[in-house]
């Protein structure tokens, strides 16, 4: 999807899992891709970083390129290619071990045991397509695709497993003058042993986006994702709100994520003669 919305643009957006439980769960993201004439296509790059419970910290780091084929006259089909550098990091300051807890007097200090604080580096590659038929787009992406290894001993081996996502989506002009549409969207993820699948759509004019998606997955979890946008000229910020509304467990907490985040045009595109010949849909 690199370039897809042709313009240069830079996200930024912060996410809070599980907000109010105190469990210290988030994630930073940045990116910025555009259409490249030179390249026949779209190329950018990201950086984020999760942060769990202040022991574990996942940086991720890489590049992306979408190659545009116009295939028809209505018809494009958007192949792309990823690699990134994934590094887990850990730090057990702040970490609590079991022979350190005392049932009368609560947390006491040292612990016997010696836990080893090294980090891993690992190399990731993803790979997938977009086919794009007027105001119709449906593609397939497949990240992790040699699953690289990020622990491995004699009793225990943790691999980032392969992750397929499917993705269905359109538009529609609801008074036929361009500012008001729909936009639908269909959604699966499968990754390892989990699966999902979500569906939903957003409604936007010229100036404000309201969404709704509903999810559930193989471990009997619905869920529901509210979403708000606002936009002023290149700039636009926008805020997600996720919550279960039935758990398979009964251990999920209400409240599963808060976004929010800022997205900047920063290249003038009603300039550049490139973007003309092909229709990029807001996907």
């Amino acid at each position: 999807m690199s370039g897809s919305e042709g313009e240069g643009r830079l996200r930024m957006s912060y996410s809070n899992y599980f907000p109010g439980r105190n469990f210290n769960l988030n994630s930073y993201f940045l990116s910025y891709d555009s259409y490249i004439h030179s390249l026949h296509g779209g190329a950018g790059f990201y950086l984020s970083d999760d942060k769990f419970g202040g022991i574990v910290n996942d940086l991720r780091g890489g590049f992306a390129y979408s190659y545009f084929l116009r295939a028809g006259r209505d018809l494009y089909i958007n192949a792309g290619l990823t690699g990134s550098v994934f590094h887990r990091g850990y730090s057990f300051a702040d970490a609590v071990l079991p022979d350190q807890i005392d049932a009368i007097g609560g947390v006491t200090l040292p612990s016997s045991e010696t836990l080893n604080s090294r980090g891993k580096t690992v190399f990731d590659v993803g790979a997938g397509f977009i086919m794009i038929y007027g105001k119709y787009s449906g593609g397939l992406a497949v990240n992790h695709l040699a699953e690289p290894e990020l622990y491995s001993s004699q009793v225990y081996t943790e691999k980032i497993r392969r992750r397929i996502t499917f993705h269905a989506a359109s538009q529609y002009d609801l008074n036929g003058k361009g500012d008001l549409k729909i936009d639908p969207l269909l959604l699966s993820v499968i990754q390892g042993s989990y699966f999902s699948v979500a569906g939903g759509a957003s409604l936007e004019s010229s100036a404000i986006a309201v969404s709704a998606l509903l999810s559930v997955d193989n471990g009997r979890n619905s869920n529901i994702q509210a979403g708000l946008a606002l936009k002023l000229k290149s700039v636009s910020v926008f805020y997600n709100y996720q919550f279960n509304l039935k758990s398979g467990n009964s251990l999920l907490p209400v409240s599963l994520l808060q976004q929010a985040g800022l997205v900047v045009g920063l290249n003038n595109v009603e300039k550049r003669k490139e973007t003309g010949t092909i229709y990029f849909p807001k996907l």
